[in-house]
């Protein structure tokens, strides 16, 4: 643990004008989709700043948790998000998760980046599906899917174990089972994916805190990703509903697709020491 510790120290001193613009993209993403905050929030933080990948996938747990809260404010100001899906999916979420980072001490961080590329790809063909359902969902507000309760509390749990054990918020996985299984608007279901984000992601840190020791999380990253984070997502809030989703998801697929190729090889290299 005190390696970790000592990694996290240095990472301090390197920072990364990149992490900027980085930190506007993924909070844009959270604002226009609902989703994949973390996706990239975390190869930021190995890959950019150099943090060990335990500590990035902490760190990426409180960054989206903040920037999700404070872009889901608009939303819930007009009334938009769906409470009783919150419930639904967010409380058995919020189990799944703490369990999700539990289970992290079981694996190497290498281990976990190495599925979290996996996620990543997964999250990629979820995006390009994704876009498919948008123009039904808009068509037929409410009424496109028939609503399945019990999937929906299923999905949450499976869900959260995702954010605890690598630190993905999983709007990949909530935006399209809101709109599938909960027959929410694509409109509501970013809306309500943004609050379940920020319920499951503060669980999942304090667990991360709990076994690396606050001291391990670099608070001036954090907080600066989190303020470039926030203002991208409150733009991407006001601008989504001007935007066509099919799109802006198949465009986000196809660089989640090269990003998780990249991240996986690099990772797969690491492990066996080629």
């Amino acid at each position: 643990m005190s390696e970790i510790t000592a990694k996290s120290a240095n990472n301090g001193a390197t920072m990364n004008w990149l992490l900027f613009p980085a930190a506007l993209v993924v909070g844009l993403s959270l604002g226009l989709l609902g989703s994949g905050g973390s996706i990239l929030t975390v190869p930021v933080l190995v890959y950019i700043l150099g943090q060990d990948e335990k500590i990035a996938i902490a760190s990426s747990l409180a960054i989206v948790g903040l920037i999700s809260l404070f872009g889901s404010v608009p939303y819930v100001r007009d009334k938009i998000p769906d409470w009783r899906m919150v419930g639904l999916f967010g409380i058995p979420g919020i189990c799944g998760t703490y369990v999700g980072a539990w289970a992290s001490v079981l694996v190497s961080g290498e281990v976990q980046l190495m599925i979290f590329a996996l996620v990543m790809l997964i999250a990629a063909w979820f995006m390009i599906r994704s876009a498919l359902l948008v123009p039904v969902a808009e068509e037929r507000p409410g009424t496109a899917f028939k609503p399945r309760p019990l999937w929906v509390v299923i999905e949450g749990l499976f869900v959260g174990a995702l954010t605890g054990f690598v630190g993905v918020g999983g709007g990949f996985l909530i935006v399209p089972a809101l709109v599938l299984m909960g027959g929410l608007t694509m409109h509501c279901a970013i809306a309500t994916s943004l609050i379940i984000i920020a319920m499951k992601s503060a669980v999942g840190f304090v667990k991360y805190v709990e076994l690396l020791s606050f001291s391990a999380i670099d608070p001036v990253i954090v907080g600066l990703f989190s303020l470039m984070g926030i203002a991208g997502c409150v733009l991407g809030g006001a601008i989504a509903p001007r935007l066509s989703q099919g799109r802006l998801k198949q465009g986000f697929g196809v660089v989640l697709l090269v990003m998780g190729v990249l991240i996986l090889y690099r990772t797969s290299v690491s492990i066996v020491g080629v």
